[in-house]
């Protein structure tokens, strides 16, 4: 084989060895992004999030997005439009609606006009379940009776690790049992308030294992070694 030949197989490996390394990084952000729902939303009008005492974000644009743990726990995280700040690590648990829809979607708490809605609930698009938010219990009342509805709640000494920027949940939300409050001041059932998604009898696990992914890589390698092995060949 020449040595201008060999340039060219040289040249062609390269370029297939990039584009398929395009292809598959492409498709691990996209699997992450679907793996921790990120989402960006734009508020017109401040909104209120969990947080110590009433936690307003002003209106603008913000990164929703669920916190890459191995916890049970659903864990929300709210950033910044550039994720360079975070303002709040919320604990949520799984509320299922029947109908999906392929738009995010956020549900509030009514609130007396002129004041900042409470956000009530975060819908990734596609998904027929979302997070519920659970706010202070403190907080959560004062919702109750504004809303008259039962409100999800935490003890109010975990409010600050809502607030805390951490990368992973805060130990103290691994086993805080989880309440509702009436408008009167009565605990009630968490599944008194939400509908839980409905037990599957088989599925994928939480967690989907690599392997498939890195075998197919492997063949889709060896496939175009041999192709260019033989073109080199011919050449």
């Amino acid at each position: 084989m020449s040595v201008q030949n060999m340039s060219k197989c040289v040249s062609r490996v390269l370029v297939l060895v990039l584009g398929l390394a395009v292809v598959f990084i492409g498709a691990a952000s996209a699997s992450a992004q679907t793996f921790n729902k990120r989402t960006t939303v734009t508020f017109n009008e401040p909104v209120e999030i969990p947080g110590v005492d009433a936690q307003v974000l002003p209106a603008g644009v913000y990164v929703f997005r669920l916190l890459d743990s191995l916890s049970d726990r659903h864990i929300v995280q709210v950033f910044n439009r550039d994720e360079s700040r975070i303002y709040a690590t919320i604990l949520a648990i799984p509320n299922f609606r029947l109908r999906a829809t392929d738009k995010t979607v956020m549900t509030f708490a009514e609130r007396a006009e002129g004041d900042p809605q409470a956000i009530r609930a975060w819908f990734y698009p596609g998904d027929n379940w979302g997070q519920e938010f659970v706010y202070p219990k403190k907080r959560a009342l004062q919702l109750a009776k504004l809303t008259n509805q039962p409100i999800l709640y935490i003890p109010d000494e975990l409010a600050a690790s809502i607030v805390a920027p951490v990368n992973e949940p805060p130990v103290a939300f691994r086993d805080v049992p989880l309440r509702a409050v009436r408008p009167s001041g009565e605990d009630v059932p968490v599944a008194d308030v939400v509908q839980a998604p409905p037990q599957q009898v088989a599925g994928l696990p939480k967690t989907a294992s690599s392997m498939p992914g890195i075998f197919l890589m492997g063949l889709l390698f060896m496939t175009v070694g041999y192709a260019l092995k033989t073109s080199c060949a011919r050449a």
